[in-house]
């Protein structure tokens, strides 16, 4: 047994949420299952065996991490085009290259998605013909002519949201007029005043403040004519009021509360003393280069990027300033250079793919003293985040602790990776010392945990408290993320890891985060899912976290989830929603078979006790017959989610991993259980 080192004076304030089970550090080391593999099934084995040789010859061994590619819609790629005249690189041969991704991607109708085989999109359509016509493409192209139509077809120029207005503005293209404000003097606001920076969620906070500066220096940057886009407005206006671009007009709502706001700002612009203007734009310019501090750019997210060497442009930097120079090596660091063409990813998640990879690679049998998970384990542990971050305004006694999803990203840690990668850590058999590291790291990490629990029950994000819904309503925040409220699958999650370390219903700690989960159920039984697409994620976390705390899973509001998730089986025996669901909740369940949504299914039937139904057997045959020569499979729509209705995500590993989790859970289950599953 590990020796305990772990004295009393780590636990936090005695109090009583810190309270733990007796052996939750024993119950961090791998149990070994007994017996020896089931013999009945032998492509089960043979399906398990190449996903995991796969999954072993993409793993960085000599630091001992994963990180897949993670994709995007073509927004970024257009956002780089721009960015790169900006800084005067107009003639860069990237340009070519970007509009090469550009256009792959275009619909039929001219215009262009935010997600795989969507409808096209106002926003990421502009950005694009934008971005074609600074690669050199002419408004007489049969290409820009349909996207022209599309567009007109869309709701023209105006419709497009508040980042894509403030680039036009930049180059002269659109009226500040029309452009939401974004006044540094948002910084000015005390940390306990109803509305203040810490109120806006961890990404939105890396995206608004280089804005603000953006929005008080207003740089005149030259657009060459050849990228003018004068001929996608309908008059000689250069902008709408922000009145004509919202459904909600009434004086007496938040919306036109913070409409008329937004008129009384411009209106004040460049008026009373400048002393105040220049002290919010150094508290802007300062925290913008606190958060750039052991830190892959400004949240380590492309937005966050691309903004701050903009307003660091905008302050006058020089193009030799190290501190530029370092945001535009972290941009870089983002293509994918694919020979006559570059992608972009929004970020990288190494800290997310080594613990997906590690817990599928010890739920489908690999011996857990295997060094490649040896290796990943010590590479989580060396990136444990040690200071505090932004979390601390509002959680002000937590203890530092916890992991992000970027390689650096050291004032963001976030619940979903800190509990990910403690379940990760769970798996894996390690010598003596490291093991003591690992349980004074997941110690940290438990209490930031426990401390980050929101005052409903739930779990958010990156914050807590972070839900005053009325933000939701300034003009500015149209990418339907200003707020991180907490949600049922990062709650499941947490409760996963909470159960597996011997925390039951006799926790105060787990009662309020399972009250929570069971007022979010929605009326057929399923649970939305916030970070990934969509009822079924949610519906699989929610009961996995529940299965793991030792609840009854017979109770009948589980059961009427896993009804749920059964009625929406299909024909083929796999599972499939699509990113209309969060449009449309009628679609929920709707959509072509894939297998990182089949295996969410699998794994959650098996949690609700369904291990021997036919429903069950019938979805791993799906993954089996499914799959690959090389042990891989196919998906190609996104099945992962940035921001609800504005941003989806492709993670290129779910595709592998999650089944290769899925079979791995059923066989065990099988043996465990001594289970002959359902044939029909």
């Amino acid at each position: 047994m590990v020796r305990r080192i772990v004295t009393d004076w780590l636990v936090p304030f005695g109090q009583p949420r810190f309270r733990k089970p007796h052996a939750w550090a024993e119950n961090l080391r791998p149990v070994s299952p007994e017996g020896t593999p089931a013999s009945f099934w032998d492509d089960l084995h043979d399906g398990i065996r190449r996903a995991q040789e796969d999954t072993l010859q993409k793993q960085n061994f000599e630091d001992g991490y994963w990180c897949a590619e993670l994709l995007a819609d073509t927004t970024l790629e257009s956002d780089v085009i721009m960015l790169l005249n900006l800084l005067g690189r107009g003639n860069s041969p990237k340009i070519r290259k970007f509009a090469k991704t550009i256009l792959e991607a275009q619909n039929t109708d001219g215009g262009w998605p935010i997600y795989k085989a969507g409808p096209s999109e106002i926003s990421a359509t502009v950005k694009a013909y934008w971005a074609l016509k600074f690669a050199g493409f002419s408004p007489e192209d049969p290409v820009m002519e349909r996207t022209r139509k599309r567009i007109n077809a869309l709701g023209g120029i105006h419709k497009v949201n508040t980042y894509s207005k403030f680039y036009m503005a930049l180059f002269g293209l659109y009226d500040w007029k029309g452009v939401p404000s974004i006044p540094p003097e948002i910084m000015l606001f005390p940390n306990w005043f109803y509305f203040n920076l810490y109120e806006m969620s961890s990404w939105t906070r890396s995206i608004v403040v280089p804005l603000a500066i953006i929005w008080s220096e207003r740089p005149e940057v030259s657009c060459p004519d050849h990228a003018r886009l004068d001929e996608l407005f309908p008059d000689s206006r250069r902008y709408i009021g922000l009145k004509e671009t919202v459904a909600e007009k009434s004086l007496f709502s938040w919306t036109g509360f913070f409409l008329l706001w937004d008129d009384m700002l411009k209106g004040m612009e460049g008026k009373g003393p400048h002393w105040v203007r220049a002290w919010a734009l150094r508290l802007a310019e300062d925290w913008m280069l606190e958060h750039l501090e052991d830190s892959d750019g400004l949240g380590a997210i492309f937005p966050g990027i691309v903004n701050t060497i903009i307003a660091m442009k905008s302050l006058g930097y020089s193009d030799h300033d190290p501190r530029l120079k370092k945001q535009i090596r972290e941009l870089e660091k983002l293509e994918l250079d694919r020979g006559d063409k570059i992608e972009m990813e929004p970020c990288h998640s190494p800290v997310w793919d080594t613990a997906i990879a590690v817990i599928a690679l010890a739920e489908s049998g690999l011996e857990r003293t295997h060094p490649a998970l040896v290796k990943s384990a010590e590479w989580l542990l060396q990136n444990e985040i040690r200071r505090p971050g932004d979390w601390r305004v509002k959680n002000t006694q937590g203890p530092v602790g916890g992991w992000a999803f970027e390689f650096n990203n050291a004032f963001y840690p976030d619940i979903d990776d800190t509990a990910m990668v403690m379940l990760a850590l769970r798996h894996v058999e390690l010598d003596s010392s490291i093991a003591q590291w690992r349980e004074k790291a997941c110690l940290r990490g438990l209490h930031w945990l426990i401390s980050m629990q929101c005052k409903n029950g739930g779990w958010a994000a990156f914050d807590k408290d972070n839900t005053k819904a009325v933000l939701t309503k300034i003009p500015f925040a149209d990418h339907n993320a200003m707020i991180d409220p907490p949600t049922v699958d990062i709650t499941g999650r947490v409760l996963e890891f909470l159960g597996y370390i011997g925390y039951d219903m006799s926790y105060p700690v787990v009662r309020a985060g399972v009250n929570f989960i069971k007022r979010e159920q929605e009326a057929d039984g399923s649970f939305f899912g916030r970070w990934c697409v969509n009822y079924i994620y949610g519906t699989w976390q929610v009961l996995r976290g529940l299965k793991a705390i030792g609840y009854d899973m017979n109770e009948p509001w589980i059961q009427k989830a896993a009804d749920w998730l059964e009625s929406v089986q299909l024909k083929d025996g796999g599972w499939g929603e699509t990113t209309e669901t969060y449009h449309d909740p009628s679609k929920k369940g709707q959509g072509p078979a894939t297998p990182s949504q089949t295996a969410w299914a699998i794994m959650c039937l098996i949690a609700a006790g369904r291990l021997d139904k036919a429903s069950t057997r019938r979805g791993v045959e799906h993954l089996l017959k499914t799959q690959r020569e090389d042990g891989t499979w196919e998906e190609t729509v996104y099945t992962g989610t940035g921001f609800p209705k504005v941003f989806y995500l492709e993670y290129t590993m779910y595709r592998d991993m999650f089944p290769l989790t899925a079979l791995g859970k059923y066989e065990s289950e099988i043996r465990k259980n001594h289970i002959v599953p359902a044939l029909q």
